[in-house]
This record gives structure tokens, sequence and C-alpha cells, in this order.
């Protein structure tokens, strides 16, 4: 244009208002734009200045909304690296603390530097040019940014949350002063575009005063202190390294940068997704439709060839010395010139062989129209070219493909679909490419993964036959058949194959001749791959064409001498070079070897990746490096290409002293939202593109929308560029499907209707057309990231991460960035190649201030970034990075980071609403009224009669003895002993399954006398003492019980210490020793010299111990449970009932004996009922796994018990070795009853899975059941033998967590499956309550199981008598309905269902379900969830997670999760686990904790202790090998 440099409103009023009065004759059509353009020219000729001004261009007024203007730049200035620069230095005086991650020394340690490649100026892809003039190193002060004075607001997504059982509302404690600054500046910090974080290190926030985190620790053993003591947020000293960090993510959190939503509980049955409001201000496309661009007329020729082969000919006979290929060796020297005539009888010796030489005559191996795939190095561009004209000569289809280096090689299984779907089986390559591949042990090529399996043939000329002097190859004019396929990867990384025609290549091959204007008997250099894109069309396929010499210089070259194409292009005077923005740079930075280079020949420099908005730095640069060696600025041609419509746009090389092109700077912020507008206020977010000349000769070129149908877009708006030209793929092989939206594209106008019927190719360019007809790409649809209704570049993405000190920490071109979805929305994720000389305190300042430029410059958050180390990323063949394997790795945890740090609190927006739990004025009677009007009945169920004692002869037998009550449980022993001495009432057996010890009735009445007498003579106790039992699992502990019964005081059975871990064991041993105020310790001889070691003083004060008697001939709570006599005689009877059992029957009972069902069932039950108990300790299945089961088989048991942790011992250790416990005899047909004792939910899936594995062993699937017991109650469910089977019902878990039960079908989404936990007892009676109000629900809530039995507990024995807590939870009344019952709270909570089953009596049974514990609730967005929901998901995440226990801290979630695998792998589970609990449960991981397995602590039955593991975390006791905090 005309005006550029120009102040219009300096010129004469007169020429003012001619230039008025031409914009409106070009808005009315008066006047065209090319004479708009001239007479405007004239007009300002004048008033032109010849220094570098600004480039206006003014549209006309009624598109007046275009507003992007137009910038020449004679030295382009690196306007991104600046910005990049502003962006941090604003925070300069903002200085954000965040905790570093934790990490285990032993974890990661970093391969050494000799080990890796680092790629210095050469080990780089086309991401490192890029942004070249990017690389200026940013100044890195050690404290950059202070305080922040940014107040926030209150986030959905960290709204507060409780756990169950906390105070709702609680004082804070004052901190420390350091801590009390710490607390200041993180409440006050804020994630988002206007304070980015910086999560290095930790900064005071008064004035000059600086708090620094600690170091990292690393290698430090377990239990070792690491800092000092700290209040936390709850009030709660700890000692922690970790606490600290997890103090200041929460006060981190506790002002999120969001404002408020509108928080209220929607009562309906789905989940409501936020969906952000539309911002007023969003910029929106004003322009009119866009006239679709016509490309000048493609002129006609009369020297062109009908087809490619025939010019391929014409020279081969008339031009036979002529140069047609010369390549280079390794060191940049040339190796080979192939001429035209070589080119030509090679080639026809190849088309001869190919039709005549690989099968029989009337069996040809090849038939015209097959598809070969073509395997050639690129060092060896030579036989590629023969390879592809003689494939052409003989009608074959060409596929080039790159030449596989490995089995796992990236990308192959992508490969091997393009070769499948294009019906590709035999495959041409050299015999030193052969050679390389890799080979089985008998010679043989591999099996390539992916690959179809494949004939190799050599095609060197001492393999090939020359023709017969009769044969000649077809070479028909150039028709609409296939030619050759091309390669392309899509964005998932599919690969497919383009197919051009053999007019498509001819018109092609034409567009290009004028549009570059290319001569016979030109040189062209040529660094790009010559088997696709640009580096085929170009210098295989237009220079042919031409007779034009094509120098190649491989990649390989490059790496070793950068300087090479520049020598070529001196020594040969070459007219056109090809390149990449990678190869200007390597140049740039070798050109200070060579002094004497003369670039004047050069008439057209082609920068393939012109396309890029990032490629304007490095033709900048390069030009001021090298226009003091010749090069022209009119000679810097960049172009546009895509795999589908080959190439879409070049720009011609101008004439000399001609204006540069111009360049568009844009609003970042603009582009994202897809319509243009020029930066004017913020130069921190803009984005300076060049143009890429006009389109092809002979194209029609349109920009449709990207997404959904492709509607034309405005002038002002960005869109895909959509090709209409012959000189184009025609399809998609094989895939018909996908060639329709792609390549049959019609356009359509606002209203939907066709704006005609001329189908045109999506090019996959985002960009839009500017003056002049000028076109502009700003991206592709490939590297496009949707994140929350706005579109973010990846390559802008990369060059910001880049501008950011780049060459401290990580491999400039060794980064991918991509999005991956989670949570209904595409989140960022980063990836870069660490030195492996930077510190882990340099990568995470790395990792933030990224962070904080990227917020600042996109206004997008990152949802991940993660460095691993050199050399790990998978390649491409040329060297780039292999982005969707990288994607692939990321996302199936083959990753293997070395740093990661992720951000779902800053970037994921969409959470679902939380629930405001609203006051309820309504009373639990008129809810009961509301159910019963709704026809819904209330939760409640009761077990069948409990009848009166059976057993007549005991009922005379206590009749006649007038004895107390609470003695009926020792009477019965001795009366057992006189009626039956001989009966055996208890088996124990060993690891063997040989039985070490039996008791009849007579002999434990004996052994018990004997106990007595001890106790009595040695031990000076009174009636009503309390005796701690302190024996192994055996008939001793069962002995020492009925001593104490007969003496008269109480036993108080305890676990004994582990003598190998005496630290963790004994003191809770001494705990409940001092909470109980036992008189004296029965135990047996070892154990008695185990508590008076040395180790053992170690621990405890071993001289304080109460009496310990030897007589050798629990509960792990500061509450122990009392029940009285008559109490424990219901329970059993009632068990008797249940499980009818009697004097002959036989039950195997593998539980621990100390606490709950287990220690009813273990000493109480046989003596009750008489039937014998063969006692099996779980201990011993660690030394053999199958004798609990070889004992089912070998005593024929119909009834057995047992807990969670022995079945998976079981199933995890046998399930892979029943054929050969098959073998041996073992059969399970006799189980009846399999009952799991445990108090918690029912694991289905571990009762599925030994129901599933051990049915070739007879076991019934209906065999196996569950129990349910408290500490209010111990059997409350019991699956007997008269009762209906459990029954299994799937729940919706949204409902689930607004406290309601909705059953849904199987597989249903979001649905839980929940087995029954037993039939209820006879005699209990349960109802489901409201926890808070106390008032009966129905069957459709979730509610706390209430029990009201005459076996339930009395209440917690405790040292300080607390009144309240036995009152709330033992003898507790309903609010409303039956106040004069008593029940007793269980803490736990569940549903009743009534089903179709009936019960023994004839009714419809009523089921119970629990779902989980009360205490271990997780209060999160006003929502309910159950800690084992969560743990299954994250057990999925990942195959080297073995367990999992999750809890809160205030309003952190944290996630603990063992691993299994190698700890490099520890890494890898961070963004697994993040991902799983976000898309499943709609929650944010706090923090992240990856340790050893068995650290999770978990009790005798197999229940997780989490509550122990929450405390072990905050006292830093974990010796964890990783810690993640998410921001």
């Amino acid at each position: 244009m005309a005006d550029r440099g120009v102040d219009l409103s300096a010129l004469p009023k007169e020429v003012r208002d001619q230039l008025a009065e031409l914009d409106l004759e070009l808005s009315e059509g008066d006047i065209t734009q090319k004479g708009y353009e001239k007479k405007r020219a004239k007009l300002l000729a004048s008033y032109i200045s010849h220094l570098p001004k600004v480039y206006r261009f003014w549209p006309c007024p009624c598109c007046f909304s275009l507003f992007f203007s137009l910038w020449l730049f004679s030295i382009y200035v690196d306007i991104h690296t600046e910005a990049v620069q502003a962006a941090l230095a604003k925070h300069k005086e903002e200085k954000m603390a965040l905790p570093m991650p934790t990490k285990r020394r032993s974890a990661f340690v970093q391969s050494p530097i000799d080990t890796c490649t680092p790629p210095g100026k050469l080990g780089s892809s086309h991401s490192e040019i890029r942004c070249a003039a990017l690389a200026q190193t940013l100044q890195s002060p050690d404290y950059w940014i202070n305080r922040s004075v940014q107040s926030s607001s209150t986030s959905s997504s960290a709204s507060s949350t409780l756990s169950h059982g906390e105070p709702k509302t609680q004082p804070q404690p004052q901190p420390q002063p350091a801590v009390s600054l710490l607390a200041d500046v993180l409440a006050h910090t804020r994630i988002g575009k206007l304070v980015p974080p910086d999560v290095t290190s930790s900064a005071s926030q008064d004035r000059g005063s600086r708090v620094d985190l600690p170091p990292a620790v690393r290698g430090m053993s377990r239990g070792q202190s690491r800092s000092s003591m700290l209040d936390t947020a709850d009030g709660v000293p700890v000692s922690s390294r970790v606490s600290t960090k997890i103090q200041q993510l929460l006060n981190t959190l506790k002002r999120p940068k969001r404002p408020p939503l509108s928080e209220f509980f929607l009562d309906d049955s789905e989940e409501i997704v936020e969906v952000p409001q539309p911002d007023p201000n969003t910029p929106k496309p004003e322009g009119r439709q866009i006239i679709p661009v016509k490309g000048e007329p493609l002129g006609v020729v009369s020297n062109w060839p009908p087809a490619l082969q025939a010019a391929l000919a014409r020279w081969g006979a008339t031009q036979a010395k002529s140069p047609a290929l010369t390549a280079l060796d390794i060191t940049g020297k040339p190796l080979y010139t192939l001429t035209y005539g070589k080119l030509w009888s090679r080639s026809l010796k190849l088309a001869y062989t190919l039709l005549n030489k690989l099968g029989t005559k009337t069996e040809p191996v090849l038939q015209p129209g097959d598809r070969v795939a073509l395997v050639y190095p690129n060092s060896d561009p030579g036989m590629f070219w023969v390879a592809f004209y003689g494939c052409l000569l003989a009608e074959v289809i060409p596929v080039p493909i790159e030449v596989p280096l490995s089995r796992q090689d990236a990308g192959s299984q992508q490969i091997g679909f393009l070769l499948g779907s294009c019906g590709v089986s035999l495959a041409l390559t050299s015999e030193v490419c052969l050679k390389g591949l890799p080979k089985t042990q008998n010679g043989e090529i591999i099996q390539f993964k992916g690959w179809p399996r494949m004939k190799w043939v050599v095609t060197d000329t001492k393999y090939l036959t020359k023709p017969s002097k009769d044969w000649q190859p077809h070479i028909p004019t150039a028709n609409t058949d296939t030619a050759y396929i091309e390669y392309k990867a899509s964005k998932e990384g599919t690969v497919m194959g383009v197919a051009v025609s053999k007019i498509a290549m001819l018109t092609h091959c034409q567009a290009l001749t004028q549009a570059c204007n290319y001569c016979e008997g030109e040189t062209l250099v040529n660094v790009l791959d010559c088997k696709k894109d640009m580096g085929l069309w170009h210098g295989v396929l237009t220079s042919v064409m031409n007779r034009i010499h094509t120098i190649t210089v491989p990649y390989a070259v490059m790496k070793a001498c950068p300087m090479s194409w520049v020598q070529r292009v001196h020594i040969h005077k070459a007219r056109v070079a090809l390149v990449k923005c990678r190869d200007l740079h390597w140049a740039m930075m070798a050109h200070k070897e060579q002094k004497d280079i003369n670039l004047s020949s050069i008439r057209m420099l082609i920068v393939a990746d012109g396309a890029n908005p990032w490629s304007v730095s490095s033709c900048d640069a390069f030009l001021n490096v090298f226009q003091s060696h010749g090069l022209k600025p009119e000679v810097i041609c960049p172009c546009a290409t895509s795999p589908e419509a080959l190439t879409v746009a070049i720009r011609r090389p101008g004439a000399r002293g001609a204006p540069l092109p111009a360049r568009a700077i844009l609003s970042m912020g603009g582009l994202s939202h897809g319509v243009i507008r020029v930066n004017t206020e913020d130069k921190n977010s803009a984005l300076t593109v060049q143009d890429v000349g006009h389109i092809m000769p002979g194209a029609l070129m349109c920009i449709v929308k990207p997404e959904g149908s492709p509607q034309l877009c405005k002038t002002d708006e960005i869109g895909e560029i959509v090709i209409n030209s012959r000189a184009g793929g025609t399809m998609y092989y094989g895939l018909p499907g996908v060639t329709k939206t792609t390549f049959e594209v019609i356009p359509v106008n606002q209203a939907g209707a066709p704006v005609g019927e001329i189908p045109f190719t999506r090019t996959g360019l985002l960009g839009f057309v500017g003056p002049g007809s000028l076109v502009f790409v700003v991206g592709k649809i490939e590297g496009l990231l949707m994140v929350s209704g706005r579109r973010h570049n990846a390559d802008d993405l990369v060059a910001t991460a880049l501008a950011v000190e780049p060459v401290k920490t990580v491999y400039r071109g060794r980064i991918a960035v991509f999005s991956v979805t989670v949570f209904y929305d595409e989140r960022i994720v980063i990836v870069a190649e660490q030195r492996p000389d930077a510190s882990e305190e340099d990568s995470f300042q790395w990792m933030s201030r990224v962070l904080q430029a990227i917020d600042s410059i996109h206004q997008v958050g990152l949802y991940c970034l993660a460095l691993v180390p050199a050399n790990t990323l998978p390649k491409t063949p040329l060297g780039g990075i292999h982005i969707c394997e990288t994607k692939q790795n990321f996302l199936e945890g083959n990753l293997h980071p070395c740093n990661i740090l992720m951000c779902p609190h800053t970037c994921v927006t969409n959470l679902p609403k939380p629930r405001q739990k609203q006051p309820v004025d309504v009373g639990p009677a008129s809810m009961l009224v509301g159910n019963l009007v709704a026809g819904k009945r209330i939760a409640q169920a009761i077990g069948r009669e409990l009848g009166v004692v059976e057993d007549q002869d005991l009922i005379r037998k206590l009749c006649m003895w007038p004895t107390m009550m609470h003695q009926f449980l020792s009477e019965a022993l001795q009366w057992r002993a006189q009626m039956d001495p001989d009966h055996v009432l208890y088996v124990l057996l060993n690891a063997k399954g040989v039985a070490v010890c039996t008791a009849t009735c007579a002999q434990l009445h004996k052994r018990a006398e004997k106990i007595t007498a001890t106790l009595m003579e040695r031990g000076g106790l009174n009636t009503g003492d309390n005796v701690v039992l302190l024996y192994p699992p055996g008939i001793d502990l069962i002995a020492a019980f009925y001593g104490c019964l007969y003496a008269g005081v109480v036993p108080v059975t305890v676990r004994p210490p582990h003598p190998q871990n005496l630290a963790a064991t004994l003191p809770t041993v001494r705990m409940i020793i001092d909470v109980s105020k036992a008189a004296c310790i029965l135990t047996t001889q070892p154990l008695m010299r185990i508590l008076r070691s040395r180790e053992a003083a170690a621990s405890v004060n071993v001289k304080t111990w109460p009496t310990i008697i030897d007589t050798d001939a629990s509960r792990f709570i500061s509450l122990l449970l009392q029940m009285s006599h008559a109490a424990v005689s219901t329970l059993c009877r009632s068990i008797k009932l249940q499980c009818e059992l009697y004097s002959s029957r036989q039950v195997a009972i593998c539980l621990d004996p100390y606490c709950g069902l287990g220690f009813v069932l273990w000493c109480l039950s046989s003596v009750y009922s008489g039937h014998q108990s063969i006692l099996i300790p779980p201990l011993e299945l660690e030394s053999s796994l199958p004798v609990w089961l070889s004992t089912l088989s070998q005593y024929k048991i119909r009834d057995t018990f047992c807990s969670y942790s022995v079945m998976e011992l079981c199933t995890k250790g046998l399930g892979t070795q029943t054929e050969m416990l098959k073998a041996r005899g073992l059969n399970l047909s006799c189980v009846r009853s399999c009952v799991v004792i445990a108090e918690e939910r029912p694991r289905l899936a571990l009762t599925q899975s030994f129901s599933k594995l051990f049915k070739d062993l007879g076991l019934s699937p209906r065999a196996v059941s569950t129990a349910f017991g408290s500490r209010v109650n111990l059997a409350i469910c019991l699956q007997g033998t008269a009762g209906p089977d459990p029954s299994t019902v799937y729940v919706d878990m949204k409902s689930l967590r607004h406290d309601r039960v909705r059953l849904v079908e199987r597989g249903a989404p979001q649905s839980l499956p929940l087995m029954e936990s037993g039939t209820i007892l006879p005699g209990v009676r349960v109802i489901i309550v409201n926890p808070e109000t106390r008032g009966p629900l129905g069957d459709s809530h979730l509610g706390e199981i209430w029990v009201n039995s005459p076996h339930n507990a009395s209440g917690y024995y405790t040292i300080y008598g607390e009144e309240s807590l036995q009152a709330d939870h033992f003898n507790t009344r309903l609010s409303f309905g039956e106040p004069q019952t008593l029940w007793a709270r269980t803490s736990y909570l569940g549903f009743i269902k009534r089903t179709e089953l009936l019960d023994a009596s004839g009714d419809r049974h009523d089921a119970l379900f629990v779902v989980g514990s009360l205490d271990e609730t997780l209060e999160l967005r006003g929502l309910r969830y159950h800690p084992i929901d969560i743990e299954t998901s994250v057990s999925r995440a990942h195959r080297s997670i073995a367990e999992s226990a999750v809890f809160t801290w205030t309003n952190l979630l944290v996630v603990v999760a063992e691993l299994s695998g190698s700890e490099q792998e520890a890494l890898d589970l961070v963004p697994l686990v993040t991902n799983v609990v976000l898309e499943e449960h709609h929650l944010i991981v706090g923090v992240v904790v990856i340790v050893d397995p068995g650290v999770i602590p978990i009790n005798s039955r197999g229940e997780k202790q989490r509550m122990h593991l929450r405390d072990s975390f905050l006292a830093d006791q974990l010796d964890p090998i990783y810690v993640a905090y998410n921001m």
C-alpha cells in the first residue's frame, strides 16, 4: 500500500477529501480494489518517506470492523521475548511462596551426563528454531517476586471442607512469626492473569525480611525428624516439613482466584457442570462474509510434458549428462552425482524388474495399481529417486515411509495402520538399509509392531535386470489415477495416506514452476526430507520437470556440519534453496566459522515452515547475519503447505529494492476467540505474523469455521483455509468416510445454504486473508488446543516456554505441548527434557516461571508441567519430538518424569456447583409424615425372634446352681466338663495343617482352674480387677480367659507386640494396659522376656509394668468395650440360631482372637454351643498359604469364618495355582457358608474374585457372604443357613453423595455395586436415622445405622468415665417415633431395601447395605464422599498402584498411593491419580503422596487405618518416595 509512514491527519484537507471519496467509491463498488490502491498510491506518493514506517491498511467503510494493522520492520525486534520478560518483571515485587515437592534422593538418580546426548546447537528439531530469536536469557534474581497485594475471592473448586468428626468452627491458634508471615502472603495470593504464581521458594511478606523454605529432604530414614515444631491449621502441633508445605498450600487455596459462585443445591438426580457465563467483553467478528479468493490463472506452456514420466524420459534421452541429483556424505562433501541419463536408465530397470522378475509370467507379484512401500534413509536420496520414478514407470503406487529402527519405534504401529489401509505387502529398500534393519536370530526381518507381513525387495543396480529391447514402459497422459501416496499423521496420532493423482501431481509441478519461476538448468539446494512434503514436491518432482540440478543435504549431514547447505549455495551458486527455520538457525549459529560465504546468487530462499507464526524471528535473524554476505531481503519466501492440499500459498520473490512484505501484530486474546484484533494496549500479549504470499495459480480459497459445518467466516475472523484446486490430494486412501469430511467440503453461508457446488479441501491451516489477498497463517488445526471455548496454539505456548531461561534447565527443541481431555474440557500439558546438570530447585523455578508467563500472556492455566530425563522422549525419524507418542505415554503412565507440577486448582473451572446445605426448618416428625404420604416406608428391619434357650439340660443345670447371671459362661464350661468331658471343643493347627494342640471340655476346664489358682497365689487380685491376657492366638488364650472368669476378674485380651517391630507395636500394648488399669499381665515365657528386654526399654518404661505372671506349664484404641455376661450369652445364642451350631458341627476359624466378632467366635461360641472349632492363626498363612483351604477340604468343613486379609492372601497367592491344588485333591464342595468378618462395606470385587477363582475346586458361588458388626454391637448381620442369598444392588454415586439412594441398572454411568452385609441376627432391630436430626429416614435415604438388641455393648471402659459419650453412643433415643426405645449408634452409614426374596418366615426380606464409616466420610464441596470409592478409582489408575488411601486435612484431599513398581514410575502416578479423581468424583486432589508398599496401616481384619495414616503423614513419619502438591 502507498500510505505507509504517512500521518493522514497532517495531510492537506483536499487530499483527505479525495481519500474519503475514494473510500466511498470502493464501498459502493464503483471501483475495484486494485484501482483503489493505484489511485490512493498516486495521491500519497509525494508524502511517503523512505524510512522504515508503519504500514497501515484502511479497509472499506463497510468492513471497518477489520481492526488490524500491519507493520514493516527492517530490523525485527523479538517482541515475544520482551513480552515474556515484561510479564515476569511485572511480578517482580509480588513474591509467591509455594512448596516444592518432596522427593526421596534414591528415587530419581539422573543418568550421568556422558550417557546423555546434549544436542547443543544441533540436537534440536524445528521446534527449537521456531523461537530462535526468543532465546535471550532472562535474568533470574534470587527472589524476584516479593509480596502479592492482590486479594482474591472464594472458588468453588476449593470450597470449605470438613471431615466428619472435626469441629465445624474452630479458633485458629496464633502461628509463629515466620509462619504467620508465610500464611499471610499465601492467603492473599492468587494464581491468575493478575498475579501468576512463583512456586520456586518461600518469601517473607515483611519489609526486607525473608523466610525461606527448608531445603529438599532426601534420603532420610523413616521416623527421622525433619523440621521444627509448628502449628497446623487445626491447631495440632506437628513436627514436619511436609506439614509446613501443606500449611502453605492450604493457605494458598483459602482464597482462590475465581469469584464466588451462586452456591445452591438442586435436588435432582443429575450433577450440574458449571458453565462459565459468557463475557460481554468477548470480541466478536463484525466484518462482512468473506468472498472466495481466486489465484492467478495457471498458464499454459507449450513444452510442458503430458506426464511427469514423460519429462524424465525426455531429459534422459536429450540431456543424459545433465546432473539431476548430488548427494553429500556425512562431512558435507559431494558423494555422488546422479545424471538424468542414469536416473532414467535405472528407473527403467527397476520398472522392468518389478513387473517381470518378482514372480512368474502367470502369477506376477506386482501389477499396475498395486501399492509398494519405499523404505530408504534420508542419507541415500539417489536410491529413493530411482525407486520413486521406477514405480511411476511401472504404474505401481509408491508409498514412501520412514526407516523403522526398532520393533518399538515411536509411531511404528500407526505406520502399520497406514500400510494396512493402503494394502501394502511389498517394500523396496537398499542393500545397506536392509542390513541395518533389526532382525531375528534366524536373520529374518522382525515383524514390526502393527505392520502387515512384508516382502522386502532390494533395488540396488546389481540386483536389477536390464529390460529387453522390445519392452517399453507405458507412459499415459496424466489422468485421475493415483500416482503416489504421501503419509500424514493426524492430531490423534493416526497415520493416513493422502492419495495424489497423476494429473494433480503434474498440475502441482506446473503451479510451482509458475509461482517460483523455475527455469531449466537451475541449481536447487534441498535440506528437507525428499520423501514427503516440500522436499518431495520441489526437490524430486518439480526439479525433474524443469531439469533442475538438486543438491540434497540430509539431516545427518546438517547435524555434523550445519553450514553445509550455505556452503553448497556458495560453491554451486544455487538459485533456489529449500530450508526450514531450524536450518536458518543452525547456519546463523555456525556462520562465524565461514567468512567468505556469498549468497548473492539466491533468488528464492523458500522457508518450508514459514507459515508458523514464530518463523518471523528466524527469518529476520538470518537476514541480519547474512545480509552482509549478499543475501537480499526480498528473496526470503515463506510458504504454507498441507498434506491434503499440497502447496497452499507461497510468497513470490520481490523485485530489487521493493518494499518488504507486511506483517500483522495481532492481539493473542482476540486470536483465542477466533477474531482479528490489533494489539493496541498490552504489547506483552501480541503475536506478530508474516504473510505467506498469495495462493497458488489456478486455486480458489475460502476461510471457513474450523468446528461444525463449513460456514464461511467473516473478514475479521480466523478460520480454516479450504482450497479448491486440481493440484491437491484426492482422498485418504482406503478411508472413504474420513475422505468425505476433508476432501469434499461445500462451504455454506450464515443461513446454512451452500454457496456453490464446487468441493473444497480442508488444509488444516488456521488463518485469514489480508489486504491485497495476502494469506496469513496463525496456526494449525493439529496444534489447536480448545480450552474453555478459547483457542490456543501449541506453537505459541512452546515459544513462551522457551523464552523463559531455556538453556539452564531444558533442551531447546525437546519440548512437547498437547492437551488431554479431563472432566469435559481440554487441559494443557507441557513436557520437556531436562538437562542432567539442572538442579531440582532450578527446574522447579523454571516451571513456576513458565506458569506465570503463559498465564500472563495467553490467559490460560496449565494443567501439568513435566520434566523428563534427557533423551527419553519419543523422537520422530528426523529428531523432532513425537507428540502423539508422548501424549500416549503420559496417559498410560509411561513417561517417567523426574519433576512434575500439577495445577488443577488453577485451570479446572467447570466443577459442579457445590452443595449449600440450607437450614432445615422441617422437623423429623414432618419428614416422617412426608415419607409416609409419598409412599416411602420407614427404613427399619428386624431379625427373627430370639426365642428361648434350646438346651433343656443346660437350663436345668443352671437352675440348680444359684449363681449370678454374669458367671454364665464359666458355669457353662464347668457343666460341659462334667456332662461331656471328652468332647473336643478346640483344635489348633500349625502352618502344615497338623493339630499341635487340642482341648476337650475337661482339659479346658482344668487348665482354666490352674490359671485361677496361679492368679490367686501370685497376683493378689480382688474381684472385679482387670487382667491383661497377652497371648499369641491359641488355646492358651482361651484357657486364660476362662481362668479369669473363674477367679472373678475381668479379662482384657491384647494382641502381643511384634518381636521385629517393638518400637511400633509395644507402645500400643502399653497404652491399653494403662487405660484398663490392669492389675497384672498373664502371658507366656517368651513374651515375658520380650516385655523386659533391652529392646523394649527403648520404647516404653519396662520398670513400671504391672505384675507379669508366666502361665506356661482388644482392641487397639484408647477405649475398651464393656459387655455384660447377659449380653455375651445372648450374642452367643443369636449366633447359634443363625448358623445352626450344634455339638456335632465343626467350624473352621481363621481370624485374630483379640477383639470383635473374631474374639467371640474364637473364645466364646464353642463353649456356649458345644461345636468343635478348628483354629487357624492367620499368621500361619504367611508360611503356608493353602493351609486354610486344605483344612476345609481335609475336615470337610461346612462353615468357616475368615477376614478380608485372609481372603486377599488366598486370592493373590493361590489364584494361579488352582490346577495344582485340584491335582492334590483339594475339594471345597463341602463348604456351605464362608463368612467374612469385617466392620466395613462388603468388598464385592474381592468376594467375587475369590468365588470365581476357586469355583474349579468346587466352591459354590453362593457360599461366600459377609458379616457386619461395630463397636456398639459386635454382630449385627451374619449370613446364616436358612436365610436368602445375599442380594446385590447398583446405586447412583451422585445421589449417594447427597445422602440419597437411587437404584440404577447394572452398567449405568456412575453406578456403584453394593452387596448386602448379611442377614440381620435374631433379636436385632435396625433403623436408619438422620445423624444430625436423629429422626428416622425413609428407605430412599442414606443415614446412620442404629441398632437395638439384647447383646448391645453397655459402654466404653475409660479412665475418665465420660457419661455423655456413653449416652450418645449406647443409650440414645430417636427424636421422633419411638422415644422410649434405647438405641446404640454404630457410626456407620447405610440403607435398607426390601427385596423380592423371602426369609424363613415367608415375609419379604429386608436387606441392610453398609456404605461406610461415618467417622471416615469426607465432607467436600458440601457433599459426602466415602474413601473406599475414591480409593477404588485411584487403584485402577495405574498398574503399579498396589494400595491407596485418602483422607482430608481441612480443605485438602490427600491421596496416598503405594508404589509396587520401580521408583522411576512414582511421578507417573501423580497426573493419573489427579485425573481419575477429577473425572469420576469431581474433586481436585490437593496432595499426592507416593510411598513404599506396606506403608498404609491395615488392621488384623484387613481394614485400612486412615486416621493413623493421616497422623503419620502430618507428623512426617511416612518416608515418602514423592510428595506432590497440586496447585
